[in-house]
């Protein structure tokens, strides 16, 4: 852990993470410190009044009111210090300042989209300016996921057919780790991200270079890698849970039917389009339907690379 962390939280890297370290702590040490009483007290108790005889019989006690008034309002004032003060965070987490940048998030099954207020879009990698509030407009285009950054103490779910919204001002140039904290599926482990935060001139200039007027290839290799394809596609023959993509341009495919067809463009256009409607033999109906929203241009764009794979 760097100076602003501890042994049990990442460094703060936020304008929030420390009002949400701040009760964290009371309330850890408030509980350690109510814990070890009880277990002395348990301890002492156990030992100077256990039974010395068979013939031992104890004094009766008289109940103290005082006592018991005792344990039922300090109990109650320390619950409602931490309502109140976790209600006030829970406030400040849920309440973007008005000047905040918004930018749209989609999670699907297994990646990361992030659209931009100018138009551009990115794929895993989330790109913020340093020091400027950034509002997160999240929704999910399968089942339910959950946006996480540790050194940021946000985290809340991406729920389909809605809108759900997070907020987080990154206080330090670097970069941090983007977790899916929902069981999403077979390769929910692998739906990472980067939140890569950079200063405001930087922003500004990757914004400026995020036109896609590049040559078919390039593009496709481009949005290959942004949306993780790798992860179940190889390109290098080996065989991971969708079958190689290397030399596919071609030749015969077999599928679990039974039928055949020849890998044109056609071919590989539906398999991006619609995965499921030819399954390769011997390889799952694993691949969800998530990359129809992609524009034309980037389906040629992703044709083209596959073809270009030797």
């Amino acid at each position: 852990m760097g100076d602003q962390g501890s042994s049990w939280l990442p460094d703060a890297m936020s304008s929030v993470a420390r009002d949400v370290d701040a009760l964290f702590n009371f309330v850890l040490i408030v509980s350690t410190i109510l814990f070890a009483a009880v277990i002395v007290s348990t301890i002492y108790f156990v030992i100077r009044y256990r039974r010395r005889s068979d013939q031992y019989v104890p004094e009766r006690i008289k109940e103290s009111k005082w006592l018991e008034a005792a344990w039922i309002i300090l109990p109650t004032i320390l619950t409602m210090i931490i309502f109140t003060w976790g209600f006030r965070v829970f406030i400040t987490l849920s309440t973007p300042p008005p000047d905040s940048y918004q930018i749209t998030v989609r999670a699907k099954q297994w990646f990361w989209e992030f659209e931009y207020s100018e138009g551009a879009t990115s794929t895993s990698d989330l790109y913020v300016p340093v020091g400027k509030p950034i509002k997160l407009l999240m929704s999910s285009g399968d089942v339910i996921h959950s946006f996480f950054v540790p050194e940021f103490r946000i985290k809340h779910d991406v729920i389909p057919n809605r809108y759900t919204s997070v907020w987080f001002e990154a206080t330090e140039v670097g970069e941090y780790r983007i977790y899916c904290t929902e069981y999403c599926g077979q390769q929910h482990s692998m739906m990472l991200g980067m939140v890569r935060v950079v200063t405001q001139e930087e922003f500004d200039d990757w914004l400026d270079e995020q036109s896609q007027d590049l040559p078919p290839v390039e593009l496709g290799e481009r949005l290959f890698t942004q949306y993780n394809c790798q992860v179940c596609h190889a390109t290098d023959g080996s065989r991971l849970i969708g079958p190689p993509l290397n030399g596919l341009f071609g030749i015969t495919r077999e599928f679990d039917d039974g039928m055949t067809a020849v890998a044109d463009d056609n071919y590989l256009r539906e398999s991006i389009v619609n995965p499921g409607a030819k399954v390769v033999a011997g390889y799952p109906n694993a691949m969800v339907a998530t990359y129809g929203s992609l524009s034309t241009k980037q389906i040629d764009a992703l044709v083209a690379y596959l073809k270009s794979l030797e």
